[in-house]
Order: structure tokens, then C-alpha cells, then sequence
């Protein structure tokens, strides 16, 4: 059997996580899963209020992504999710998951992130948590399993960095 890699693309909101995902997830021919739909209502709602969430009110949420995860590790498939992922222990926890965890952190200059921020439709985190975000943020680090992407190029040279970096093809599955 080859190895289960689940590939978590992680960074601040505005960030371009979900299209990197997508893409990343269509490539490899891979199952692909959004952090978001993983939220509590009580976490949407607070967010959409412009409060940022705490830690207690993350973990259930990281323990939910870590479990599906896992779901996928025990139906033999390696899977793509979004997640913030802002703090070393969040991440921590995503690798319980079985199966190698990796980790795509995209990163790009506050202004990029607010005006994709303000540009969106249909989202529930305005763009006055970018602050908070950027302030808990701690970036990958050498030690952890992944690489950090700019998100300044289009999201398809985004991907192919990735992919590249991470040393990824149809056969990692």
C-alpha cells in the first residue's frame, strides 16, 4: 500500500486556501474537504460578529478536521483540507490524525489579504479579523512537514509550487 499523505493548506483568511485546495485536490485526484464546513454554528456566528474564536472554541472544531483525517487514513485515501492552522499546537493536534500529515502554508502581504478579504462574496469572516489572525499566526516551521507558498502568483502556479515542493504526483495517493 503507498503511503497515506493528507496535504493541510493552511494560512490566514484572504489567504486563497480553498482555491488551492480545490485545485490541489483535482490534481492529485484526491478527496478534498473545507475547514469551514467543520465549524460549530456558535463559531460562525461569532466570527460573523467580528469576534475572534478562541482556543476552546477551536479545538472541537481542529479535533473534527483530525477525525476526518483519520476517516480518510481508514478508507485507504490520502485527502486535501483547508484550515487555518494558525498556531504550532493546532497543527500539533492535525498530525494526531493517522496517516502523514502535511502542511501547505500560504502567505502573502496583509494588504493582498484584506483586499481578498473585501472582495468576497458569500463569506462569514470580515475582513477586521485579518488583524487577529495575523497577530496568533506562527508560521511553519523548519521542524514541521511542509513549505510555505507565496500567494502573489495565480493560484494555478500557487498549486504547482506546492505540488513541487511537496514532491507530489497522482502516484502519492
Amino acid at each position: 500500500m503507498t503511503e497515506i499523505v493528507h496535504v493541510v493548506v493552511m494560512g490566514v483568511a484572504g489567504s486563497g486556501k480553498t482555491t488551492t485546495a480545490r485545485i490541489l485536490a483535482e490534481r492529485l485526484g484526491l478527496p478534498y474537504a473545507e475547514a469551514d464546513e467543520f465549524h460549530p454554528p456558535e463559531n460562525i456566528a461569532k466570527m460573523s460578529a467580528g469576534h475572534p474564536l478562541t482556543d476552546e472554541d477551536r479545538w472541537p472544531w481542529l479535533r473534527a478536521i483530525r477525525d476526518w483525517l483519520t476517516a480518510r487514513t481508514h478508507a485507504g485515501e490520502s485527502a486535501v483540507v483547508t484550515c487555518s492552522a494558525l498556531k504550532v499546537a493546532y497543527r500539533d493536534l492535525l498530525r494526531e490524525a493517522e496517516g502523514r500529515v502535511r502542511f501547505v502554508h500560504l502567505v502573502a502581504a496583509a494588504p493582498l489579504l484584506e483586499d481578498r478579504m473585501e472582495h468576497r462574496a458569500g463569506h462569514f469572516m470580515p475582513p477586521s479579523l485579518l488583524a487577529s489572525q495575523l497577530d496568533t499566526l506562527e508560521p511553519l516551521t523548519d521542524a514541521e512537514d511542509g513549505v510555505t507558498v507565496s500567494v502573489e502568483a495565480s493560484p494555478d502556479v500557487v498549486a504547482d509550487q506546492a505540488i513541487a515542493a511537496l514532491h507530489l504526483t497522482e502516484e502519492s495517493r
